[in-house]
């Protein structure tokens, strides 16, 4: 892969990087319940694949059109990692040095919102109980629990990448 595809990848890691950053502090500063809306990792999720797939085509763009499946997965990859990244050290200062309170607030209404939803599917108030006592039990907002979260996402977004490069792929029929 040339270095120009790499450094565009690159660069469109650090403004996918930037740009979740962007939304974790307006969300932080605004209001602290819009974490726990089911609509946010749509939209993350969204913002995440497209900038990937923007990264693959560029990079098809930068070699004339051409481009191998390695190719248009590296340009994704290198993309997605690095935006993920710069989110998740920004999510681990922002919620476990400067205000860990605010993980614990998160993490309260995660049970609220959670039992509300079970309540909805008219789950049994034994087992919703039970269902609740084991979230209660996690901290979203660990170190060990936003890498490991780091980690899961970064594996979904990579089968997402397979499927973009597959599609993305374009190879010179003349020279095969």
């Amino acid at each position: 892969m040339e270095t120009t595809t790499k450094s565009s990848a690159t660069n469109n890691g650090l403004y996918l990087g930037g740009i979740l950053s962007l939304i974790t502090v307006l969300l932080y500063a605004v209001n602290l319940d819009l974490f726990t809306e089911w609509w946010l990792g749509i939209i993350l999720f969204v913002v995440v694949v497209a900038f990937g797939v923007i990264s693959a085509i560029k990079s098809r763009t930068l070699l004339n059109g051409f481009i191998s499946f390695k190719q248009a997965f590296t340009s994704y990859f290198i993309t997605v990692l690095i935006g993920s990244i710069i989110s998740t050290v920004l999510g681990i200062v922002i919620f476990t040095f400067i205000d860990p309170e605010a993980a614990t607030y998160i993490n309260e209404q995660i049970l609220v919102v959670t039992k509300q939803t079970m309540e909805r599917f008219g789950m049994p108030q034994e087992a919703m109980q039970v269902a609740l006592e084991e979230a209660a039990k996690n901290d979203n907002f660990s170190l060990g629990m936003q890498f490991k979260n780091f980690v899961f996402g970064l594996a979904f977004y990579s089968l997402i990448g397979l499927i973009v490069a597959l599609i993305v792929k374009k190879t010179d029929n003349k020279e095969a």
